[in-house]
């Protein structure tokens, strides 16, 4: 989820370095879309060069190292990087440029067939700098432009034989004052100025200097120059640019979060896209195939992590276990010493972290991995220190999140224990090829029903928050999946709006829990549609007592259930009940605080990355 900045001025009527300015300043305001590492290329006027400067690190410290906004050119592109291909290294942060340092490119997506293409370009004399998959299309822009002069045929004939999503954005010398641009499922916008035009990933990126924009489509290409855009579809029909053009007023701290109030419930709405994203991005390559042979070749398997992390381990653990039998030892990370001496050489240990730099499971896993285990993580950060000190990652491709409570990450956690654990069963001949593919591609449904599933309950979740915001305590009860399920929905109550709320295995309640409820005392259920049996019983006990009883449930359910309320969700198949399920305690968090007067993006006593013992 990189940031992409292009700007283009006329040279009558700005001074020297105003398109490097404008660039910097908007790297600034794009810089929640990733932040590991930082660049940008500028033509120079007065030579024809193209002038590259790019670091890893943070804008502030690279900007000031290298001088950005004192870069001369009139035409120019910026990127900050979220890593996805390569760590964040000055050699694999954006722009690329070709063999001939005549073509600079930045880039948001994964281009799945980057192998394939690195091979071919290689045979024909190539050579690469970085680990990058966006590289790859420097190079086939360089080697098709060379057979003719248009550079904008080049652009579409390269974009063709790129598979995967991808905004682009391209300067070249052969046309020093255009961007060329291309876009497929990630975002780009285009935005039109007096003697300057715009290209960028996000509308806060430009609003100081326009609020007139045009949004792409997939499968648009195109150019801007200081005083024209040319845009036209993949089929070579040319787009009136008039009719596309859409005005906001919005205030510039509101659009920073995309017109959302709160980055958080924005994070929530992200939740469809970015489980397409990592869907999409492991199943690109054969990183789950190798993670699974690690696995498989494992005497044990452990399992680490803190918080919601945890909480999706627990899931991971269920998974392997019903598709493969073999027995996963998950433990929280901060109490890794009570286990570390069950450690030793042939044990598989996964740490599951979203910033990969989280105190407690960094030393749980080091500590596993110095008796001899295999050290694998799962973690939303490429190059954080759990990365970089395990022998294997697995990368979530969430995007960054800024939300302190984490909502994103937890169901592309989710995503990928599922997918594992689906590769592991394969492995191990527990299941056969039809079987593992028809999982799979299950599962390439999980971004279509988490939205579903928050179009669906939205407004019920609403009208519930408003029931429940001034209570003290609560429950949240499930069996099977529905038990990590309900220790997530309490963590995210408890974290977000400060009232007191437990979960427990519902089987487990009448073992004391049920010994507070008393007259509208809530008691929330997660129901999946393997367990509704078990559950009807626990339901029945809760309403014996008098307790306010809702059910968050497949809508299959809706009749059959004896709660007092019902949060329906889209009905789904085993694999995918988590995406049906979780969206709703989320929005139920979110909207309670909301209620309450809490701030859900700066919840008290908490950060987003712990890392203190």
């Amino acid at each position: 989820m990189c940031g992409i900045i292009g700007v283009t001025c006329n040279p009558s009527a700005n001074a020297p370095t105003r398109a490097s300015i404008i660039i910097t300043k908007a790297l600034k305001s794009l810089e929640y879309r990733g932040y590991d590492s930082v660049g940008i290329a500028l033509i120079d006027p007065s030579s024809g060069k193209l002038i590259v400067k790019k670091s890893d690190g943070m804008l502030d410290k690279v900007s000031k190292e290298y001088g950005f906004e004192g870069t001369p050119g009139f035409v120019g592109i910026g990127h900050t990087r979220w890593a996805t291909h390569g760590p964040p290294t000055q050699i694999n942060a954006h722009p690329h440029t070709d063999c001939k340092e005549e073509i600079a490119i930045v880039h948001n997506g994964i281009v799945k067939n980057f192998l394939e293409l690195k091979k071919d370009l290689a045979s024909k004399g190539h050579s690469f700098k970085s680990e990058t998959d966006t590289e790859i299309v420097a190079h086939l822009l360089e080697e098709l432009s060379n057979r003719n002069n248009d550079f904008f045929n080049a652009l579409k004939r390269a974009i063709s034989m790129v598979e995967g999503s991808y905004a682009i954005a391209v300067i070249t010398k052969k046309e020093p004052d255009k961007i060329f641009f291309a876009r497929k499922e990630s975002p780009l916008i285009v935005g039109l100025s007096k003697n300057l035009n715009l290209l960028a990933s996000d509308i806060p990126a430009m609003l100081d200097y326009t609020s007139s924009f045009i949004p792409l489509s997939d499968g648009e290409v195109g150019w801007i120059s200081p005083s024209d855009v040319h845009i036209e579809n993949l089929n070579g029909e040319i787009i009136d640019t008039k009719k596309r053009i859409v005005t906001v007023d919005w205030k510039s701290d509101m659009v920073r979060k995309s017109g959302y109030p709160h980055f958080m419930i924005k994070e929530i709405h992200e939740q469809p896209q970015v489980l397409k994203n990592t869907y999409d991005g492991l199943m690109s390559d054969d990183i789950l195939d190798r993670a699974a042979d690690v696995l498989a070749s494992g005497e044990r398997i452990f399992v680490t992590a803190a918080g919601t992390s945890y909480h999706a381990s627990l899931i991971l653990k269920l998974f392997i276990e019903r598709l493969t039998g073999r027995i996963v030892y998950p433990f929280i990370a901060s109490e890794y010493r009570v286990v570390e001496n069950l450690a030793h050489k042939g044990d598989v240990i996964i740490a599951v972290s979203q910033s990969g730099e989280t105190i407690d499971t960094m030393k749980g896993l080091r500590a596993f991995k110095a008796r001899g285990a295999i050290a694998m993580s799962i973690t939303n950060v490429m190059g954080s220190t759990i990365g970089r000190e395990s022998d294997f990652t697995i990368p979530m491709r969430a995007g960054p999140e800024i939300g302190v409570a984490a909502t994103k990450t937890f169901l592309t956690q989710t995503l990928v224990a599922s997918l594992l654990s689906i590769k592991l069963a394969s492995k191990l001949g527990k299941i056969g090829m039809d079987e593992e593919k028809t999982m799979l591609s299950e599962l390439a449904d999980a971004g279509r029903v988490a939205g579903e599933a928050i179009s669906m309950t939205e407004g019920v979740v609403k009208s519930m928050a408003e029931r429940i915001h001034a209570v003290q305590n609560m429950y949240f009860l499930g069996r099977g999946l529905g038990v990590p399920l309900s220790y997530e929905a309490a963590l995210k109550l408890k974290e977000i709006s400060y009232i007191h709320a437990e979960a427990y295995p519902a089987g487990e309640s009448k073992h004391g829990p049920i010994a507070l409820v008393e007259q509208g005392f809530p008691v929330f259920f997660i129901v999946t549609s393997e367990m509704v049996s078990e559950l009807e019983g626990n339901i029945a006990e809760m309403n014996a007592r008098g307790a306010m009883t809702v059910a968050i449930a497949p809508f299959k359910l809706k009749e059959r259930l004896g709660t007092k309320a019902i949060i329906a969700v889209p009905d789904a198949g085993n694999m995918l009940e988590p995406y049906s399920l979780t969206p709703p305690f989320q929005l139920l968090a979110y909207y309670t605080a909301v209620r309450r007067g809490h701030d859900p993006d700066r919840p008290r006593n908490l950060a987003k990355t712990v890392t203190v013992e």
